[in-house]
């Protein structure tokens, strides 16, 4: 493959597509928030950290000091709050996210990628078999992969028959009536 970069024939023996991956397999969900999710975590633990640093220095050089315990508990309460609870409820709310998501055919098996506390890129395999889908819709998850929730937006798989068979909409439908009596008598 001979492509022009700046004038200059530049030649490329990659033989894959740019969406694959030689570890995971083939790329069939990109989440169109994953620089969002980054960008708020970050900002979010960045002001915590500062925070931090910060807060003994304002205290001790304004000279910060309320008469009640009351409004004192109140004040470094709020500090607190955002401070500690922010960072730890977007990291909550936004650790299923799947950043992208990749398949291997041979195997039947995915890799979603994710990002940790640490806004690292985390990678979770797992088998269609392995994904369940919960009974009543959650805010935050699409699919459980094993235990761990994921949340995917459906319109962004490239192929939807990719995330057909990813929900497991593509096999058949099998309703054993015999099955269903007995589960109603037991209750």
């Amino acid at each position: 493959q001979v492509t022009s970069f700046q004038g200059v024939a530049v030649r490329s023996l990659c033989t894959s597509s740019p969406h694959d991956h030689p570890e995971h397999g083939r790329l069939v969900y990109k989440g169109n928030l994953a620089k969002a999710v980054l960008g708020v975590r970050f900002f979010s633990y960045s002001t915590s950290i500062f925070n931090l640093f910060m807060m003994p220095y304002i205290v001790l050089k304004t000279g910060i000091g309320f008469e009640s315990l009351f409004i004192q508990a109140a004040f470094y309460g709020l500090i607190g709050f955002f401070t500690f609870v922010t960072p730890v409820t977007l990291h909550i709310l936004t650790k299923g996210y799947v950043i992208r998501l990749y398949y291997k055919d041979e195997m039947d098996m995915y890799t979603a990628i994710t990002y940790n506390a640490i806004l690292a890129e985390k990678a979770t395999v797992f088998h269609q078999k392995d994904v369940k889908i919960p009974d009543i819709t959650k805010m935050f998850t699409t699919f459980y992969a094993k235990t761990k929730s994921m949340l995917v937006n459906p319109t962004l798989f490239q192929n939807p028959r990719d995330y057909n068979h990813l929900m497991g909409y593509d096999k058949s439908f099998y309703f054993n009536l015999e099955e269903e009596k007995e589960v109603g008598e037991k209750k």
